[in-house]
């Protein structure tokens, strides 16, 4: 097998990832592709990944490609975790990962319904649950967009209450309107459009999805092709990595992972000791990249592209990373985490460097930061899973 040691998956991640020097995108939608898709768990997270990645971008330039060119769709994706990712690619990301997702997600919102007495038997709960669905997505019809609050008000079920960890100390009663307005977008009856404050804001308006975009996401591929482009695409982005890596990603099975690693005939390759996977003819090193470094924000689709990080984490994890395996803002130099940010109430972007990365890079390090600085205005950013690090610089 080739061998594709540490320093060239280094190489290969700054070019790839927009990342290096003269290697970045032109604009969100080619930052987007470019990873695959965004992670959107943390609304922050996308407008920060895009201006790391795009010369000159803004929020309102992103905002743009979301919610009026809507080039870009935020939806449920790998992981059961919110993406998005470029609206023509969305179909597949729906077939290959969301749609299993949703029929789990039934299965599991009807075990609740029941638990909490909404009717007789599962099988009632599950009609039950199918009426309300069907209100809920009428009365966004009529509406056109609507928050979960105006839908509750036009369909009362939706304020059912649940019975969450009976007995326990976190006990709660949440209402069912989340639940269900999650079951619809999952399985892309309905999608998230803007939000309902600034672009830090996680609460968003919903719309029919057919409304949204011609033709819904209905259109797509059976669910075999659907893993086989997406694991193509993850190949491209994240190759060379191991068949760990790629079902962790993704959220698949090993069975799921394995069949669609031979549809695109990945080929093997050494990982020094470990076997890793790229796509047919991309065995050969990547063009060299100038030095350079980039702030990420926290859950930002780079770091958590692998299921195995050490090559490029170092002994950093206990620093940058939450104890249920969450990355909070990491600083990079030539593909490598060095060092992390944050931000004092007063707004100014604070770093601490974990290892001595020389003078020259200390001298880009600073320039970053300050640019970060101008961009955010002012902004306070507090990541939605907060690291040790960030925590720390964010004192004060």
């Amino acid at each position: 097998m080739v061998r594709i040691g540490v320093e060239e998956r280094r190489a290969r991640l700054g070019r790839r990832h927009r990342l290096g020097t003269g290697c970045q995108a032109a604009d969100p939608v080619e930052a987007a592709a470019s990873m695959v898709a965004l992670h959107a768990t943390d609304p922050a997270t996308v407008h920060l990944s895009v201006a790391a990645r795009v010369p000159g971008s803004d929020v309102a330039g992103t905002e743009r490609a979301l919610y009026d060119d809507r080039s870009l769709i935020r939806m449920l994706g790998m992981r059961r975790t919110v993406f998005v990712v470029p609206t023509p690619f969305a179909p597949v990301v729906q077939a290959a990962c969301t749609d299993d997702i949703a029929v789990k997600q039934r299965r599991l919102l009807v075990k609740h319904l029941t638990e909490a007495g909404v009717a007789e038997d599962a099988e009632a709960c599950g009609q039950w649950l199918a009426a309300v669905e069907e209100s809920t997505a009428t009365a966004l019809a009529l509406r056109g967009s609507a928050t979960a609050q105006e839908l509750s008000a036009d369909e009362p079920r939706l304020r059912t209450r649940l019975s969450m960890a009976v007995g326990k100390t976190y006990a709660a009663q949440p209402y069912v309107t989340s639940r269900v307005l999650f079951q619809l977008s999952a399985e892309g009856r309905i999608v998230r459009g803007r939000p309902l404050g600034t672009w830090l804001s996680g609460q968003h308006q919903w719309s029919p999805s057919v409304d949204w975009l011609p033709g819904g996401l209905g259109d797509r591929p059976v669910a075999d092709e659907a893993r086989v482009t997406l694991a193509r695409a993850w190949l491209s982005s994240f190759g060379p990595g191991t068949a760990a890596d790629l079902q962790w990603w993704a959220g698949w099975t090993a069975g799921q992972t394995k069949k669609a690693l031979a549809a695109v005939e990945a080929v093997a390759v050494d990982l020094d000791g470990q076997v890793g996977y790229v796509l047919p003819g991309d065995e050969a090193p990547e063009v060299p990249v100038e030095p350079w470094v980039a702030f990420l924000p926290g859950l930002d689709p780079t770091p958590m592209g692998w299921k195995e990080r050490d090559w490029f984490l170092g002994p950093h994890k206990s620093k940058v990373f939450d104890n249920t395996g969450n990355i909070g803002p990491t600083i990079w130099a030539d593909g490598r985490i060095i060092g992390g940010w944050g931000q004092p109430e007063s707004g100014e972007v604070r770093y601490q460097l974990l290892e001595d990365v020389g003078s020259d890079t200390t001298a880009l390090v600073d320039s970053e930061a300050a640019r970060w600085t101008t961009w955010l205005a002012g902004v306070r950013v507090t990541p939605r899973f907060r690291s040790p690090l960030e925590k720390q610089l964010s004192q004060g």
